[in-house]
């Protein structure tokens, strides 16, 4: 029986990629590199925001100090900008819901960085009461690490086997493997549904009633 439900948050909660692409973009031009078409950002994204300006940059443009540009422009813009496009998946407000009021816990591990994932989880899912809503932060290393997973297993007083973690990414399926909890792969988000399949996921979901067919089981 599962206790406590853990959900990534870009590509798996919510389409989040036209607006990480936009502000991504808004950065490059602000500096005079070369932007990106939306779809490019599917794989650029997954690893925090340093990685994606990483991959975003021209290969021989890669420094620290050009990512701390990138940085320092993309977030005042994505903070005010996050929402612009922003969509949770169809049918996900549903299913936190119905997990909801079947008594199970929820709670968000993301590598989206704290305040960005904090805003979008109280614009887009007021009604739904996490019991820890985490980004990247200072200090705790980023998923794939399974950090974060062990913070709100201890935070929640759940057993790894009580804990299902849900993403849409190679990281996500890598972030269930090292912390040793159920993993489910979620096939609408950014990645292709292969990425998942190599990973071998506990169950892997098509469709957002999938969550709650597998849980129920």
């Amino acid at each position: 029986m599962k206790k406590l439900a853990i959900f990534d948050l870009d590509g798996t909660l919510i389409d989040t990629i036209a607006d990480l692409a936009g502000a991504t973009n808004y950065a490059l031009q602000e500096c005079g590199f070369p932007t990106h078409e939306t779809d490019a950002y599917r794989y650029f994204v997954g690893n925090g925001i340093n990685k994606l300006f990483e991959r975003a940059l021209p290969e021989n443009e890669r420094s620290e100090a050009n990512i701390l540009k990138i940085r320092s422009l993309f977030i005042p813009y994505y903070n005010i900008h996050n929402a612009d496009l922003s969509q949770p998946y169809p049918g996900i407000t549903d299913v936190l819901d119905t997990l909801q009021r079947k008594g199970m816990m929820l709670a968000v591990a993301s590598n989206k960085y704290q305040e960005a994932t904090s805003k979008l989880i109280k614009q887009y899912f007021p009604q739904i009461t996490f019991a820890q809503v985490f980004g990247q932060r200072e200090g705790v290393p980023a998923k794939p690490d399974p950090s974060v997973i062990f913070e709100i297993i201890e935070k929640t007083g759940v057993k790894k086997e009580e804990v299902v973690y849900l993403g849409d990414s190679c990281v996500d399926m890598q972030t269930g493997i090292n912390a040793e909890v159920t993993t489910i792969g979620v096939s609408w988000g950014f990645r292709p549904r292969t990425e998942l399949e190599a990973y071998h996921p506990d169950f892997i979901a098509d469709r957002t009633e999938d969550i709650l067919q597998y849980l129920a089981e």
